[in-house]
């Protein structure tokens, strides 16, 4: 049997476990959000949207391992085979696993980053693997390698000295007796990556590493009879606009909001738009939602284009169907996934602080006028389709395979054994200084003797 905990995105999760296990708890905690706060999020700087997460992290963590019933489970003597645990800045849930004395198999919702390399020792050369919230791609200009070397120090100094200390401090004041969080935190056997080589550049992966990018698509389900019929009749293409289930269109400035309407009310394509209260003065080529079953609408043929905060699953829906990209990133990770999304020819951006009905009426003309961009879209659907197996059937395959070698300890890397000084040779290097100090010195004493 299979134990799986889920905090963050239940939905998603949901289709990776469900085949996996007949026991599964999942207890969401979502932090309410001023609107004012995510849509100012994206000016922070960067070690203010860390704190930012941080805090939030904090927050469900604490709260789920004290609900009534993950106490009660925690003092069981329940048995598992192993435990699958969505992992982002809730280090204290890795104490299921130690409970049960089972493996662990974390799923990170994105590429390997600054929060979870260390967890297997992955290798991340700053050279050339840009930091998540960096807007640049691999091939960095000097001034963007010195950027990037800021992000990762400062990223790697927060994990370490704020965001382990205060999770270890979660696990100590919520679960009695715990260990501390140090010894159970390097345990897990496998990540599982809700990203893919489709979309971003490529970086190093350990053995133990896998990409599932696409795994939560798959096939699709009957669309409502209206909205069916609003897209097959869209003769000149459908544009679908969402921004997210944190963000809302409806929480739009005026100033931004009636611009989207006047580029809307000048086209000839219809519009299915995530709008979550009434709009009365939308055009007659509109169709809000308050809701939209993504996923289907995007696969359906006469969609051309979709506009979008740019998170990642949804980037990954868009690719899986061949749908180019205009990008409203907000914060986050969502500037580096349109930026990944420009460079590679499939989405054009526009920046939020400046859309204006110029600004996205010339980009959104252009999107879907400029075949170059679908033809594009096309070509990175195509190499996120071509692999061997699908990405649940990869998911399930490594997950038993996990189970199968008892957290098949031969794939783990001995550099979960060095302290970071010594992986990155800096005891080496030190060494290395003070004997051509050495050398120096006793050369410039013999000289002058």
């Amino acid at each position: 049997m299979i134990y799986a905990i889920d905090t963050i995105e239940t939905d998603n999760m949901t289709n990776l476990m469900q085949p996996l296990t007949p026991y599964i708890i999942h207890h969401l905690f979502r932090r309410p959000h001023k609107k004012s706060e995510l849509y100012d999020m994206g000016r922070m700087s960067f070690l203010g949207q860390l704190s930012w997460v941080h805090t939030i992290g904090l927050t469900y963590t604490e709260n789920v391992l004290k609900v009534k019933e993950v106490q009660e489970l925690l003092k069981s003597n329940e048995t598992f085979d192993l435990v699958l645990q969505e992992h982002f800045m809730n280090e204290a849930m890795m104490i299921f696993a130690h409970k049960f004395k089972c493996p662990l198999v974390l799923l990170a919702p994105g590429p390997p980053t600054i929060f979870n390399n260390h967890l297997f020792a992955n290798p991340s050369p700053t050279a050339y693997v840009p930091n998540l919230l960096a807007n640049f791609g691999s091939y960095m200009t000097f001034w963007e390698r010195l950027k990037n070397t800021y992000y990762d120090i400062a990223g790697e100094l927060f994990v370490h000295n704020v965001i382990l200390p205060k999770q270890a401090d979660i696990l100590k004041r919520t679960i009695p007796g715990a260990p501390d969080l140090k010894d159970i935190l390097y345990n897990a056997s496998l990540m599982l990556l809700t990203s893919h080589i489709s979309l971003r550049d490529p970086a190093p992966l350990l053995p133990n590493i896998k990409e599932i990018g696409g795994y939560h698509v798959g096939t699709g389900k009957p669309l409502p009879t209206d909205l069916q019929k609003f897209l097959d009749d869209a003769t000149d293409g459908v544009i679908v606009f969402s921004m997210g289930s944190n963000l809302k269109s409806a929480d739009f400035p005026e100033d931004k909001k009636a611009a989207v309407i006047k580029v809307f009310s000048k086209m000839k394509q219809k519009i299915l738009w995530k709008f979550e209260e009434d709009l009365p003065e939308k055009p007659k080529n509109v169709k809000i939602m308050e809701w939209i079953p993504q996923r289907d609408v995007l696969a359906h043929p006469n969609v051309i284009a979709f506009i979008t905060h740019v998170g990642l699953l949804g980037t990954i829906e868009a690719v899986y169907h061949g749908v180019p990209l205009l990008g409203l990133p907000i914060f986050w990770d969502q500037e580096k996934n349109i930026e990944d999304a420009v460079r590679k020819g499939f989405g054009l951006k526009v920046a939020f602080q400046d859309l204006t009905e110029e600004t996205f009426g010339l980009a959104i003309n252009e999107l879907v006028s400029n075949p170059k961009y679908r033809e594009n879209a096309k070509l990175r659907s195509r190499i996120l389709h071509d692999q061997p197996t699908k990405q649940m059937d990869d998911a399930v395959f490594w997950i038993e395979y996990v189970i199968r070698y008892k957290g098949a300890p031969h794939l783990k890397s001995a550099g979960l054994h060095l302290r970071w000084y010594q992986r990155y040779l800096v005891d080496v290097l030190l060494l290395f200084v003070l004997i051509s100090l050495s050398i120096f010195k006793i050369t410039r004493e013999n000289c002058f003797s």
